[in-house]
């Protein structure tokens, strides 16, 4: 089959059988509109295209289902019919009305004033720190940070060694900035590849490569840090335990830390956070508190937005049910098509 053949045999599909073909070839291909995902499968390597020349023949060499025989039997009632599945999965129904604007901007904007308290979960963490190590996996925004600060304001009355680590130092810079406005300028440091302040702080900034490589030469008798006041190490974004390449930085700074500090990591994407929990209480002295909730403390909305500069919202309804389904709102989906007909001029490359 050539492959102007095989183009127009693609064409003559449905978009569900496009993706099928394109499973597992075709990257984020359940993003593409019928004529960018044609264009995709064209231009894949030559063994690919061959397979798909194979699968394309074989579906048009299948007998076609004979016809279905007039049945006689009355007509169901609308209330006895069995629905027919949508092909968007959704949680709201057709005749929900859909969000606007006006909707999703809603309550953008700075909240008015009120005394801030603590959640139970933020004062459970801080007190399961003063014996034990603790993951916290809850979701953006939901007050990871105060958390860490409250728990380095008590390293910090005892008169312990706070290290907090980040796997940035664009971060690591952001965190000295904040840390020293609220601790004061002289109880904060920081040490990366290229910066060196204030190392004698009792709370210290740095990437976690420089904690495994200051916890490497501890174990070889070279002390660069207080490691015999050490009492907290904080460790944000610790999702980069399943970073393929970095990974290890981060389990091999959990395993050298000494016994004597409590370890805090913080993330709001773990994927596994009760194994990681487990293993640290299997590799340390103490055990290992999991601090994990779901619920959002702000909404999670989403909007579209065109490079004509329009803004529409992305979904049919408000606020974004994370595993329970969506629906594109019709605006959206109509400048889809809009932008895809822009730049492909409607027709696929050959």
């Amino acid at each position: 089959m050539t492959k102007d053949e095989l183009a127009k045999r693609l064409e003559h599909q449905s978009l569900r059988q496009l993706h099928r073909l394109a499973k597992d070839r075709v990257s984020r291909h359940i993003r593409m509109g019928k004529t960018r995902l044609i264009q995709s499968l064209l231009q894949l390597p030559p063994e690919m295209y061959i397979q798909i020349s194979h699968e394309m023949q074989a579906l048009h060499s299948q007998p076609k289902p004979a016809a279905k025989r007039l049945s006689t039997a009355k007509p169901q009632t609308p209330s006895a019919r069995t629905p027919r599945r949508s092909p968007e999965t959704s949680t709201s129904s057709p005749s929900d009305p859909l969000t606007t604007m006006g909707e999703l901007l809603d309550g953008i904007g700075v909240p008015a004033p009120a005394s801030f308290v603590p959640d139970a979960w933020q004062e459970e963490a801080i007190a399961y720190l003063t014996s034990s190590d603790v993951i916290v996996s809850v979701p953006t925004g939901s007050g990871k940070t105060y958390v860490a600060l409250e728990a380095i304001r008590r390293a910090i009355e005892n008169e312990r060694t706070v290290i907090y680590t980040s796997p940035l130092k664009a971060l690591s810079n952001t965190k000295l900035t904040e840390f020293s406005h609220i601790f004061g300028a002289d109880q904060v440091g920081i040490l990366t590849g290229d910066r060196k302040d204030n190392p004698h702080a009792p709370v210290l900034i740095m990437t976690t490569e420089i904690l495994r490589n200051l916890l490497y030469d501890a174990t070889s008798g070279e002390i660069d840090v207080r490691l015999d006041t050490l009492g907290l190490v904080i460790m944000d974004e610790s999702q980069y335990l399943a970073d393929p390449e970095r990974g290890v930085v981060w389990e091999e700074t959990i395993i050298f830390c000494p016994t004597q500090a409590r370890l805090l990591l913080l993330s709001a994407s773990i994927g596994n956070p009760e194994e990681i929990a487990a293993w640290m209480t299997s590799i340390r002295s103490t055990p290992c508190q999991l601090i994990s909730h779901r619920n959002r403390s702000v909404p999670l909305r989403g909007g579209y937005l065109h490079p004509n500069g329009k803004l529409t919202p992305l979904f049919k309804t408000k606020e974004i049910a994370q595993g329970k389904g969506y629906a594109f709102h019709p605006e959206t989906k109509r400048l889809f098509a809009q932008y895809e007909s822009e730049t492909l001029g409607g027709r696929y490359r050959r």
